[in-house]
């Protein structure tokens, strides 16, 4: 356990984890779920649909059926519904050359305040691993939403998968510890200003600072926040209002069939972890 993330080996995850890597000079981590067989599932903005407008007969079916970035290794690696954010990938490619590194749950207080970064880890306690991966392949078939980087990011999707957790108060404040720091530093700096006066010179201005800083982290941690409330995966769109449409991934129709593809990935995703014994 390090005082910024936990690095991890391959080997030392198990399908159900919350795994995330570092971008940009660690300016941001992508999170997802492992789900076994070298697969993650997780969250980002939902890939571009083509104009009405836009001539397709322009384009050869060669380059239709093929992206010019697809997996060499997995023929699955991509799977995405329509008009969903939710998307499954090999490791390698979810990964994209970063490090691996484990969210951790059920941390201490004191060792939630001493992490100098959001985003590594939560007081609140994860279900069981095959709880988590039935989350995370159900929202795989059904969608999680509009992707939002405050409030609906690839952190809250992993969050919740672990925990079942969501805000039932509309604050514009997410489950996401990585953008509570990014809102945290410029407000723990204005609030803190008052002390100027009682904490004269920048090393005092400095603790005071960190302080509002640390303080603003806790308070927005799902295991500590009030207005959370668990909520079953299968009530997730009826009650967060993201119901799709008849031109949407899920109609009445295709509920049953979404729900069966679901749990067949599930399996699949099982048996592939249970025949290997390392990633």
């Amino acid at each position: 356990m390090g005082l910024l993330s936990c690095r991890v080996e391959r080997s030392e995850i198990k399908a159900g984890d919350h795994i995330y890597s570092w971008r940009a000079l660690y300016t941001y981590s992508h999170h997802g779920i492992y789900v076994g067989g070298q697969k993650v599932v997780h969250f980002t903005r939902k890939k571009e649909t083509s104009p009405s407008t836009f001539d397709s007969s322009s384009i050869s079916s060669s380059s239709k059926l093929q992206p010019p970035l697809a997996c060499p290794t997995f023929p699955d690696c991509g799977f995405q519904q329509p008009n969903s954010g939710v998307i499954l990938s090999c490791i390698d490619c979810f990964l994209d050359k970063g490090s691996l590194y484990c969210f951790e749950y059920g941390v201490a207080p004191p060792v939630f305040l001493a992490k100098v970064r959001g985003g590594t880890c939560t007081t609140a306690h994860s279900d069981p691993p095959a709880t988590v991966i039935n989350r995370a392949m159900y929202l795989l078939q059904n969608g999680f939403g509009n992707y939002d980087l405050f409030e609906n990011n690839c952190e809250d999707f992993a969050l919740y998968c672990k925990t079942g957790l969501l805000p039932i108060d509309d604050q514009g404040i997410g489950r996401s510890g990585q953008a509570s720091s990014v809102i945290g530093i410029p407000l723990a700096a204005i609030f803190s200003s008052p002390f100027k006066l009682l904490m004269a010179g920048p090393v005092g201005m400095a603790t005071v600072t960190a302080g509002m800083y640390c303080a603003g982290r806790y308070i927005t941690d799902i295991g500590v926040r009030k207005d959370v409330v668990k909520v079953a995966v299968e009530d997730l769109a009826v009650n967060l209002g993201w119901k799709h449409s008849s031109e949407g991934i899920c109609d009445d129709n295709s509920n049953a069939d979404d729900t069966s593809n679901a749990a067949h990935f599930s399996n699949k995703s099982k048996e592939e972890h249970a025949n290997i014994q390392q990633v």
